[in-house]
């Protein structure tokens, strides 16, 4: 009987459920015939789900301690593994990564983000620092990202980046196809909800999304975790925030319910180097479920919206824009239904998990 291959995937940040690695990349693997192994750090302790090891090294709190004894706890964890190929998804888990290879091991980066564009945005980092932070970290990232066996990007940007220091392959995070559809509710059944479902922080321009419920007669689903709890005080104190339902983080059934009874998406995330060439998932979530979407006009995320046709873009530091945009498509049911109809085959002929999935397959059967 032929040896399964065994495999290991390292996560020191990420939830043990999280949708790119365990809902898509590792269940694929796994469902195709890979022994698959997990390691995480969430203090939830050892587990085997749907025939996926996973291994739990604790949770430390604090970004000094997961930058140091996390990764530490991580990399003895994958070493006792002893898997013939790792696959890893944190930027601190670059040296990490090394190791296994000076060890002889296959490795893979996933790399989810343009690290030093996303530094550049983040808020926790005082604006004084963040240019020589962002130059550090692309440094360790032309360094290490030439050490391992395999880069994988989530995005064509981000493959862009690493192409010239490695071989690369860009595995987008596209949705399941079918996961999110809802045919039972027709636009014109639905109440004038919007919704927003995602991580909820300030580089996403939520706050200017709730100012221009103030211009519309609509509620706005809120569903996600609030990153910071004075952002959460400005969302409070913003004119509109009596129009927004606040539902908390969701699971996945709980999107599906909240996408169909919505008659927008809106992904307004605010111009910075991470985002404006990023493919938001929930932009082609929205689309899988069959609703319009009120989108940032980056000149990538333009490329979709308007070249299918599902949705409207606009300036998300507009107020008015983002309002304008939302009653265009709530007053226009035929338009609506359209544009719901064009983001559903959008993503059943090209943005679908499935067709990632036979990349990451081809991928992995050449490395093993």
């Amino acid at each position: 009987m032929k040896k399964r291959v065994k495999v290991c995937h390292l996560t020191s940040a990420h939830a043990r459920d999280d949708i790119r690695i365990f809902q898509k990349e590792c269940k694929s693997l796994s469902q195709n015939g890979y022994d698959l192994s997990l390691v995480v750090a969430d203090g939830k302790g050892d587990d085997v789900v749907e025939n996926i090891k996973i291994y739990d090294v604790g949770k430390l709190n604090g970004r000094i301690n997961r930058f140091t004894k996390t990764t530490k706890h991580v990399l003895n964890k994958a070493i006792e593994v002893d898997a013939d190929l790792y696959h890893f998804h944190d930027s601190d888990l670059m040296p990490a990564g090394y190791k296994l290879v000076k060890k002889g091991k296959k490795v893979i980066y996933d790399v989810h983000e343009d690290l030093p564009g996303q530094i550049m945005g983040k808020p926790y980092i005082k604006p004084v620092f963040r240019k020589a932070l962002s130059m550090f970290f692309k440094l360790l990232e032309d360094f290490y990202g030439s050490k391992y066996t395999h880069i994988i990007t989530a995005t064509p940007h981000i493959k862009t980046i690493f192409e010239s220091r490695n071989k690369t392959t860009d595995i987008n995070n596209y949705p399941f196809d079918k996961e999110l559809s809802n045919d039972a509710t027709s636009f014109l059944d639905k109440k004038n909800e919007i919704c927003f479902v995602g991580a909820i922080s300030e580089i996403r321009g939520l706050h200017i999304v709730v100012e221009s419920l103030n211009k519309l007669d609509v509620s706005l689903n809120l569903a996600g975790k609030v990153n910071q709890k004075s952002y959460r005080e400005k969302l409070i104190n913003t004119k509109g925030w009596d129009k927004v339902n606040e539902l908390g983080q969701v699971n996945r059934e709980e999107v599906k319910l909240i996408l169909a009874n919505s008659k927008v998406g809106v992904v307004t995330y605010l111009p910075s180097p991470n985002h404006i060439f990023s493919q938001p998932n929930k932009l082609f979530e929205y689309m899988s479920a069959g609703i319009p979407v009120v989108a940032s006009n980056f000149e990538l995320w333009k490329d979709i919206v308007e070249k299918y046709n599902c949705g409207i873009c606009v300036n998300p530091e507009s107020s008015d824009e983002i309002a304008k945009a939302v009653e265009t498509i709530i007053d226009n049911p035929d338009l609506a239904k359209k544009m719901g109809e064009n983001g559903v085959n959008a993503v059943k002929s090209k943005f679908n998990w499935e067709s990632e999935e036979k990349k990451l397959i081809k991928l992995y059967k050449e490395l093993v």
